[in-house]
C-alpha cells in the first residue's frame, strides 16, 4: 500500500474508532462492542454506500469516489470542517498521481516585512507551509523568542514548541498549543503529501518527541483561525494572549497571526511592559536557548 494510501487508511480507522455510537444517531442493537466507535458496516449505511465499498476504501484501496459520497462519509464519521478538508486531501492523493515538486524557498516580499514593524506594539509573526517561520516582530520575539537568531533551517514554530525546553516553560497550557500545533502539522502535510521538508520535519519530531510522535500517531487535524495562550513568561510573569489568523491576499501557504490582550488587563499591563522593556533594552531578549 502506497504511503499515502496508509494515510487515509489510518485517518479512516482512527475517526471511526472515536465516534460515539449514540451521537451518531444509531439505535442500540444489543451486540457487545468489542472495539470502540462506529463498526464499518455503520459508517457505510449512514454514508449511504456499500460496507464493501467503504471496506475498501479503509483498505487503502486505489477507488475514486464522488464528492458526494466523501462529503457523506465525512458527515457519517461527524467530521468538522478542517477533519472535511483533510479527508478530501486525504482522497485526492490516493487517487490521483502525486505530483512530485521541489517548492521554492518562502520569501516575503518587502511589504509585509514592513507591515510586520508597523505593527510594533502587537506581537506579530507570519508562518508559511510546515509552520516555517517567515518573519517575526520586535514585540513576538520578545513574547515567544528570537526565532531570527537561530539558524535558518531551525526557524520553525512546532520544532521550537517540540524541543526548545524554553517553550515547555513559557507556556502554562504547553500541552494543548503543543496538541494544536500537531494537529495543524497533520492538516498542512496531507495538503501535499510529497514535501520532502515537511516530511523531514515530522521524521525528526518523531524520533526526539515521545509527545509529538504519541499525538501524530491519534491522526487528528485542527485548523488554527483563533484562540488564546496562557503563558509564564519569565521577565512578566502570568498573562493570556489571544490569536487571530489572517491568510495573506495571493498566498494560501502564508499567514499573518496577532496576538492582542483584552483592555485594561494584568495581562495588557504585561504586555505593555514587555514592550517598554525591549525598547530600552534591545540587546536582551528572553528565549535565547536554541538547540
Amino acid at each position: 500500500m502506497a504511503s499515502h494510501n496508509r494515510e487515509l487508511a489510518d485517518f479512516l480507522k482512527r475517526t471511526r474508532a472515536q465516534c460515539d455510537p449514540a451521537r451518531a444517531g444509531l439505535p442500540p442493537d444489543g451486540r457487545v462492542r468489542r472495539v470502540p466507535g462506529l463498526r464499518r458496516e455503520e459508517v457505510a449505511r449512514l454514508a449511504g454506500v456499500s460496507a464493501d465499498y467503504y471496506a475498501r476504501l479503509e483498505q487503502g484501496r486505489r477507488i475514486t469516489p464522488s464528492p458526494a459520497v466523501v462529503e457523506a462519509i465525512g458527515h457519517a464519521l461527524g467530521l468538522d470542517a478542517a477533519s472535511q478538508d483533510h479527508l478530501n486531501d486525504l482522497i485526492g492523493t490516493a487517487t490521483a498521481p502525486v505530483r512530485r515538486r521541489t517548492p521554492s524557498v518562502q520569501r516575503l516580499r518587502s511589504g509585509l516585512h514592513q507591515l510586520l514593524e508597523s505593527l510594533d506594539g502587537t506581537p506579530a509573526l507570519i508562518l508559511g507551509r510546515r509552520t516555517d517561520v517567515l518573519g517575526v516582530n520586535r514585540m513576538a520575539k520578545a513574547l515567544f523568542t528570537d526565532f531570527d537568531a537561530m539558524p535558518p533551517g531551525e526557524r520553525n514554530y512546532a520544532r521550537w514548541l517540540f524541543l526548545d525546553q524554553d517553550a515547555r516553560a513559557l507556556f502554562v497550557d504547553w500541552e494543548i498549543q503543543a496538541r494544536a500545533a500537531v494537529e495543524n502539522l497533520r492538516l498542512d502535510a496531507g495538503r501535499d503529501s510529497g514535501d520532502q521538508a515537511t516530511q523531514e520535519l515530522i521524521a525528526e519530531l518523531r524520533e526526539r518527541s515521545d509527545d509529538f510522535d504519541h499525538w501524530w500517531q491519534q491522526h487528528r487535524v485542527h485548523q488554527r483561525t483563533h484562540g488564546s495562550k496562557r503563558l509564564l513568561h519569565p521577565l512578566v510573569g502570568e498573562l493570556t494572549v489571544d490569536y487571530e489568523t489572517l491568510t495573506l491576499p495571493g498566498d494560501s501557504e502564508t499567514a499573518l497571526f496577532l496576538y492582542t490582550t483584552e483592555a485594561a488587563s494584568a495581562s495588557r499591563l504585561a504586555l505593555d511592559i514587555l514592550g517598554s522593556w525591549t525598547l530600552s533594552s534591545p540587546q536582551h531578549r528572553p528565549g535565547q536557548r536554541h538547540l
